[in-house]
This record gives C-alpha cells, structure tokens and sequence, in this order.
C-alpha cells in the first residue's frame, strides 16, 4: 500500500495544479451517476481528490483569513492614507460591528459548504461502488478514501460551526437539491463527533502513506480535530471537555496514532523540509511555486508585506510587487509608549522574552535558509544605475521616503526613527505606509532558490497538541505540567541555557500568559479569534482602538443576507 500512497500525494499536487478553485459560483450539485462515470481505477482516485483541492484554497478563500485576523488582537488591515480603506469593511471586521451585508459572510458560508458538499459528492460516489476490483481498487483502499472524504468533511463543518454556530447538516447531495433546517450547536458537536471516531478506524498513519504523505488525512489528524472539538466543548455547547481533550491529545503524543517529533527548529514546520517523516507536521496541504500555493497568495501571507519588500528585500521576483493587506496591530503609540491594555500588542509580547529567536528582523541567508520571522526597521537592498551598484532601502507608494516599519499606526510619512510628530491619532482609519510591523512565518527565499515557494501548508502541528494539553492541565490546576509542555516546544524559539524558559514549578503561568503564549507560538495561523473566545475575552477584552462589544452575539457572524436569501429555511443567528 505504501508505493501506492505515494504515487497519489503526487497525482493530488498534479490535481491543485490542475484544476485551480477560480470558479468560485459554480453549481456544486453533481448529478452525473457514478456507475457511468466511475469506468476506471485513475477516475476513482481524481473523484476522490477533488474535495481536497478546495479544501486548500478555503483557508483563505472569501476573505475567511482576513476577517479570522482582524477581528482578533493580532493583525489589522488598515486605512493607509486610502489604501485599503474598501469602505470600511475591514474596520468593521476590527471593531466587530459587521453586518450580513458584508461580503465574508455569503463568502465564508460559500467556501465552507462547496466543501461539505464537494466531499459528500465524492463519498457517495465511494459508497456507491459494489465491486471495486472492477475499477482495480481494493477494498481498503475503498475504505480509507471513504474514510478521508468523512474526515476532509469534518474539518469543514469544525470550521463553520465555529464561525457561524447555527449550521445546516448536508449527507446527501446526490438525492437532494433543496437546502434543510439547522441544527442545534449540540446535535452538529455530536455528529462531528462521531463522524471523526467513525472514521478513525479505517485511516491511514502517516508510516503508511511514506514521506510523500502530506496532503492526506491520517489517524492522528482526525484525532487532532477531535482534540479541538473538545477544548472548545464549553463554548459550542455550554459543557466542557477538557477530560475527553486531555485522554486523546496524550494517546497523540504517545504515538496511539503514528509516530510524531517535535521539530528542533521553530521555522522546520513552515519551511519546505515538512514532508520529512520526522516533522511535526501532522495535516498539511502540499504546496510548490508551479502548481498551487494558497498561503501565499493575496489573501493571506504574501499580502502580509509592504510594497517590494518581497523583490527588493527577500529578493523573490516572481510574484511582483507584494500589497500591505496585513500587519500586525501596534503596541505603543505614536510616541512609541506601550499601550497599557493587556490584549493585544503581539510584538510586544514576543519582546517579553528578548532573546526568542523569531525577533530577529527577516533575513534570506542562502541555501534555502533565513531567519527571524518578522520584517521591521528599514528594508535595506543593492540598487544598479547606470551600472554603479549602490545601497538603498525599500520606499512606499505615497512619496519617495524611506519605509521605517514600526510597531506603531499612525501618518510619520518621512519622520526619522525616534523623532515625534505632532499628529497623535492612532485608529484604524489613520495609518501610512510604515505603520505595523510584518509577519513572515513561511519564507521567501530569492528568486533563484530551487525552494523558493514549496512549503506545505500546515494546518495542523504536533505544537498544537502539546498545547492544548497543556491549557488541559492548567485548567485542572497542573501549573507545572502545563509548563514542562509548553518548554518541550518553547526551548527551540531560544538560545541553549536561556532564562526565558518557564519555571518548572509553572509559577508565571496566568490566564492571560497562557493566551499570549498561543499568541505566540500560533500567531497568523487563523485561531486567534477562537483562543480569545475561548478564554472569554473576545467580547469584553480591549485592545489598541478596539473597545469592549456590547454583548456576545459577535461570537459568531451573521449569516449573510445572500444565504438566506436562497434558503428560506436558515434563521439569521441572534443579534443580527
């Protein structure tokens, strides 16, 4: 089996290259019957293999990144002297105050459910295949994609259940054409619930599938969602989990479902070594510069820099120019004095702990190598005229100044480091060019890298199980467990012998060190808004400009006026 797993992770890099997910409106009702089209073993496998190339693209298809971001403490897309102000629909997402109006609310709902739906087409196309050695498949390869199409949907319905709470359960599309009722929260946890147990049995590991296996779900990814259906029990269903999250993240780590190593070097996970058998990447989608590479598109990392950091700075040319879409939100003020709220300012909470190694400014080093993770300060490169090769430095669009990128928001134009200005103001809607500094956690190595561009997407990290333990066992009162968890991870984003490890004891452990340390470690990877809910504080926390909401509803979003519009059975969610 293994040789054959092999040769399908590659036909499924052939399958996103291919196919692409541009059709955004098409009608995702397949009625062409199976027994007709199913003629061969290679369209079995490209059946099976659809849903997974959406399923890449909806991380950060319809703005599902974007406003998973902005509506949290760590990253804002500003108003930078009317770049980006798109009347007002990303403040919105910062301040909370959407409406089913805004276009992610149609668009996240239509990104999730093409994927239910794409996956449960397949699924019955599997199960509506009576002799598979007709088609040279057999049986547990029937089996396994049967079981990977259940769990591919699953982490579909995780995600729209936890942004919109109040969804609609679809099995069967084959048969039906006409949308449904909605589900309570509880009966939608239960069926997650036991569509990832019943699908867990029949998975592969990832020994199975052989180095080449990213891309395909195996047992401990399955048991990774379960872990996060259940550490988020308490919100989705007023009743908590932490015992059941606790059991499966140990039997994870014990190896109940494949072998897994925590990598030693903060970076491994986002960087092109991730298909090696010992990383800790569980559940990634593959990704390469010729075929399909979704994180790095507009919307989400490489809009994450400024104007020509990507080709002058990092030296990566293939894309053009990159577009500043997201930045971190700011710490200080225009006077570069920290803010006092205890949200937010996430690098001012990586500075806690100066010697974290992700602090150091970005920099390519050659031979697929870099290091630090964000990009700040001055941009400095070599510019040719007229043949004499000169330093210079990475400029905006809005004036022939120097960029010096800040952990402020605010209009300093051409003002030196150091230097204040008059203009105080510091919102959302009063931002330039230099304001907010740039996450780069997946890199951009230069143009003439062979590994420029080809790191999967990790959506889930052995990290993440370690941490969630360890908010298990700090909930239950086990400070020094939590921190011997979190170190087990932590030590690799520090110098060998350095201070800044927790105390064994687990003393400095809090509430809000527990959440500033997923902060950290998890910053950009779409969960913060979750974490906040989580521990209570998305609606009534402050952070920079972002004042307290007036009650929960924002929890979760509307459903949008476009949605219910072509389903008169859905109820809007409360408090829209």
């Amino acid at each position: 089996m293994k040789n054959y797993k092999l040769i399908i992770s590659g036909i499924l890099c052939l399958l996103f290259a291919v196919t692409g997910c541009t059709k955004l409106d098409e009608q995702v009702y397949d009625r062409v019957d199976a027994a007709n089209f199913l003629t061969r073993r290679d369209d079995v496998i490209r059946d099976f293999l659809r849903p997974f190339e959406h399923a890449y693209w909806s991380i950060q298809g319809n703005d599902v990144y974007a406003v998973g971001e902005d509506s949290s403490d760590e990253m804002g897309t500003y108003n930078r002297q009317g770049d980006w102000q798109d009347g007002g629909y990303y403040q919105r997402m910062h301040y909370h105050t959407w409406t089913p109006q805004d276009g992610f609310t149609n668009g996240a709902w239509r990104n999730f459910y093409q994927g239910i739906v794409l996956s449960t087409n397949s699924l019955q196309d599997m199960e509506g295949i009576t002799d598979p050695a007709k088609l040279s498949i057999t049986t547990d390869e029937l089996n396994d994609f049967k079981a990977e199409l259940r769990t591919l949907r699953a982490w579909f319905y995780l995600r729209a259940f936890d942004f919109y709470r109040n969804i609609e359960i679809v099995t069967d599309v084959k048969s039906t054409t006409q949308g449904g009722t909605q589900a309570t929260p509880q009966e939608t946890f239960n069926y997650i619930e036991s569509e990832l147990k019943a699908a867990i049995p029949s998975l592969p590991t990832r020994e199975q599938l052989g180095a080449n296996g990213i891309g395909r779900w195996t047992k401990a990814a399955a048991a990774t969602l379960l872990s996060r259906l259940y550490l988020n029990a308490k919100v989705y269903i007023g009743t908590d989990k932490y015992t059941e999250c606790e059991a499966i993240c140990r039997d994870i780590i014990a190896g109940k479902y494949g072998a897994y190593v925590l990598d030693s070097r903060w970076d491994a996970p986002f960087d092109y070594t991730n298909k090696n058998l010992n990383s800790e990447v569980i559940y990634g989608f593959p990704g390469t510069l010729a075929r399909t590479h979704w994180q790095y598109d507009s919307g989400m990392f490489f809009w994450g820099l400024t104007y020509d950091a990507a080709p002058l700075y990092c030296g990566f040319t293939d894309f053009g120019q990159s577009n500043p879409r997201f930045a971190l939100q700011p710490g200080r003020d225009v006077d570069s004095v920290e803010y006092t709220h205890t949200l937010g300012k996430p690098f001012v909470k990586f500075q806690k702990y100066p010697d974290d190694l992700r602090l150091k400014k970005y920099k390519n080093l050659g031979d697929s190598k870099r290091e630090g993770m964000f990009l700040y300060g001055y941009l400095p490169y070599n510019k040719t005229v007229n043949g004499v090769v000169r330093p210079d430095t990475v400029r905006g669009n809005k004036g022939p100044y120097a960029l010096f990128i800040r952990d402020q928001v605010g209009y300093f134009l051409g003002t030196k480091p150091g230097v204040k200005i008059a203009d105080k103001e510091s919102n959302m809607n009063h931002a330039d060019h230099n304001s907010g500094i740039f996450l780069v956690k997946y890199p951009l190595y230069p143009t003439p890298d062979p590994n420029r561009i080809t790191s999967a997407y990790a959506e889930i990290r052995l990290t993440e199980v370690y941490y969630t333990l360890a908010e298990c066992r700090y909930r239950a009162g086990d400070k020094a467990a939590a921190a011997t968890l979190l170190n087990q991870v932590r030590q690799r984003n520090y110098p060998a012998g350095s201070t800044s490890l927790y105390n064994p004891t687990g003393s400095q452990l809090t509430d809000q060190e527990m959440l500033d340390e997923w902060g950290r470690e998890f910053i950009g990877e779409n969960r913060r808004r979750t974490d906040l809910i989580r521990w209570g504080v998305f609606n009534t926390g402050t952070w920079w400009d972002k004042k307290p909401d007036a009650d929960k509803h924002t929890e979760i979003f509307p459903i949008g006026r476009d949605i219910l519009s072509s389903n008169p059975k859905l109820k809007q969610n409360p408090g829209y």
